[in-house]
């Protein structure tokens, strides 16, 4: 297992992680304004205005981590987009807020003493003559100032759009002076997506709404790739129709857009050199049985021997006949599954037979996938129990004497956003290859909405111990209230990392989180979260783990005067691969240029490389293909 497999290109910013985006776009002097612009132009860069992604994981149904945002979607909708944007400031060390205005919601960052807005969703904010920008209260005093000597054209939409055309499309320019002096409009009052312009503004800013609201977000999702012998990630800067929210209505605009052309117009002046924006890719894992390389990536592999041990057919089979053979695959992927699909050969000796087993909770739970009970070639739909899922195991209980598989592929399409592949441009391109640690993530998270049962994972399927704490967004409901989750890694533990976006209304209410590695005897604090706050998020980590620890304890605490809750919840454990290392790998670029296909293979024989490709002309990009070299 090859784990943290990167390839960057030096026209692209990484943004795999956190730490990732932070390196990318917070640079060392940068005052606090610089730091707030910075934030609010990678949300631009990495994320379009569009119907936004659900997967029902997180309490208001749709997807709200930053950093999943960017690479997973690279699209959404105003409120997780102006959570992105706090998320972010309050990592960079800014202090952040949120407010509901007319059919919007926007971010405010404050630096010098004062709030200023920063809409990365519209791709706006408004200077003032001063040029400090100015906050939400002030342009809403601006335009309401503007609409009280006017008062026909208030919450009057055919009015405003049409001041906004007059005299050809420069009407607007005699409206407030802070929208007028704003450079974000085009010529024509267009906003530089061109799907909202000044009329709109002077709606959504009107007054009629305004209050201090905040998004709820997660945190701690990163791109870890992982590569087994046999296993292929295929990334394309191109789509095949399909989505997240494919099974219902809500498949983005931008899924159909070029970049340059239409709503997606504006991106090239933020970096942008894909094609478009939403990717279909794909994971494949041919299963190498006959030589036994399977074992040092499955989970387990018990009372089986391949071809290689003993000369016999079929490629693995059961060891010894009178007990059942078993074998655990685990199938984490850094991008959403969107389908499914597990094809076998199977060999069944007389009165034997083979049972496949899947969990989504991470083996706390099976369902039963299918049982074979006579030889040949076996197909299976896995979509209905992996939609939406990045990780999950299979389970193959083979019984019988001959007993056995020939071959196993599992394949799945993926969605991932085009934007922060590493692309290539006319010239030379730097390429960066880097693979390590060499460590593995067990995740607990799921949707603290009970309702979404069939949808997603709860966070009740995980086993946690509930005590003074309601299953519907982990409410404090009695005293003393806990939560504590236990989790299990298949390597020896490094560090548990935890994001939690919690509610304590009041200021005496709180969360204290803290980790046991003793099974519960002693527990070493990680955290306090504290109130007030509506929706807060905080990311705690512990590296301080005794050697050799595969389980812990996490426990949540809490304290309640009005209410104390947690609304999103993400743990992740990461772990030291058991047969974890490096390989060398190939690294496949598929571009065209005028109309004729190129590649490049590399084969990356060091754990960090840097390497160049040339385009003779620009570039029209196609895929990025990583896998083991032969």
């Amino acid at each position: 297992m090859v784990s943290h497999v990167k390839v960057l290109s030096n026209r692209v910013e990484d943004v795999s992680s956190l730490e990732a985006w932070r390196n990318s776009f917070i640079k060392e002097g940068m005052s606090d304004e610089q730091k707030g612009l910075a934030v609010w132009r990678s949300v631009v860069t990495f994320v379009h205005q569009d119907s936004p992604p659900k997967e029902y994981l997180q309490a208001d149904d749709d997807v709200v981590d930053p950093m999943k945002l960017f690479n997973v979607y690279g699209y959404t909708y105003c409120s997780p987009n102006a959570a992105s944007v706090i998320a972010l400031a309050r990592y960079a060390g800014l202090q952040a807020r949120g407010w509901t205005i007319r059919a919007h919601v926007v971010p405010e960052i404050l630096w010098d003493g004062s709030y200023h807005l920063l809409d990365a969703s519209l791709i706006n904010y408004f200077p003032k003559p001063d040029g400090k920008l100015a906050s939400v209260e002030e342009i809403v005093a601006a335009v309401t100032a503007w609409l009280a000597a006017k008062p026909d054209y208030k919450a009057n939409d055919a009015k405003l759009r049409e001041f906004h055309r007059a005299d050809g499309w420069t009407g607007w320019k005699n409206g407030p002076d802070l929208l007028a002096n704003c450079a974000f409009y085009g010529q024509d009052g267009w906003l530089p997506a061109g799907t909202h312009g000044w009329y709109s503004t002077m709606q959504e800013y009107d007054g009629s709404t305004l209050f201090a609201y905040e998004t709820a977000y997660s945190l701690g999702y990163q791109v870890n790739v992982q590569l087994r012998t046999g296993e292929r990630l295929t990334r394309n800067w191109s789509n095949k129709g399909l989505h997240v929210r494919m099974d219902e209505d809500g498949a983005p605009g931008c899924a159909t857009m070029k970049v340059g052309q239409s709503f997606l117009r504006y991106t090239p002046k933020y970096g942008d050199i894909a094609p478009g924006r939403v990717g279909n890719g794909t994971l494949e894992y041919d299963v190498p049985l006959a030589d036994g390389v399977f074992r040092y990536s499955a989970l387990k592999a018990d009372n089986l021997a391949c071809k290689a041990d003993d000369k016999k057919d079929p490629a693995v089979h059961v060891q010894d006949a009178a007990q059942p053979g078993l074998l655990e695959i685990r199938m984490p992927s850094s991008y959403v599954y969107l389908s499914g699909e597990l094809s076998f050969k199977a060999v069944v000796g007389n009165g034997g037979q083979i049972a496949v087993f899947l969990s989504d909770n991470n083996g706390l739970e099976w369902k039963e996938v299918t049982t074979v009970t006579a030889p040949g070639e076996q197909r299976v739909d896995l979509k209905p129990l992996v939609f939406r899922r990045y990780d999950y195991r299979l389970r193959f209980v083979l019984k019988g004497k001959g007993t056995g598989l020939d071959a196993l592929r599992i394949s799945h399409d993926i969605q991932h956003s085009q934007r922060p592949l590493p692309a290539l441009a006319q010239g030379s391109n730097t390429i960066t290859f880097s693979a390590g640690p060499q460590e593995g993530t067990i995740t607990i998270e799921g949707c603290t909405k009970p309702d979404n049962k069939g949808k997603q994972v709860l966070c009740s399927d995980f086993h946690p111990v509930l005590n003074g704490v309601e299953p519907l967004f982990l409410r404090v409901s009695g005293t003393p209230a806990e939560a504590t989750f236990p989790i299990q890694t298949p390597g020896d533990m490094t560090a548990l990392r935890i994001g939690i976006d919690y509610r304590a209304r009041d200021k005496q209410d709180a969360w204290d989180v803290s980790a046991s590695f003793d099974g519960g005897k002693t527990f070493t604090p990680m955290g306090r979260c504290e109130g007030p706050a509506v929706n807060f998020a905080q990311v705690l980590a512990l590296s301080d783990i005794p050697a050799g620890t595969r389980s812990a304890l996490v426990k949540f605490s809490g304290t309640q005067r009005n209410t104390t809750c947690i609304l999103n919840l993400r743990i992740n454990a990461d772990y030291q691969e058991p047969n974890g290392g490096f390989r060398p790998m190939k690294v496949t670029y598929v571009w065209e240029e005028g109309g004729i296909e190129k590649r490049d293979v590399h084969i990356a024989s060091k754990p960090d490389e840097t390497y160049q490709i040339t385009c003779e002309s620009t570039p029209f990009m196609k895929s990025l293909i990583l896998e083991l070299a032969p």
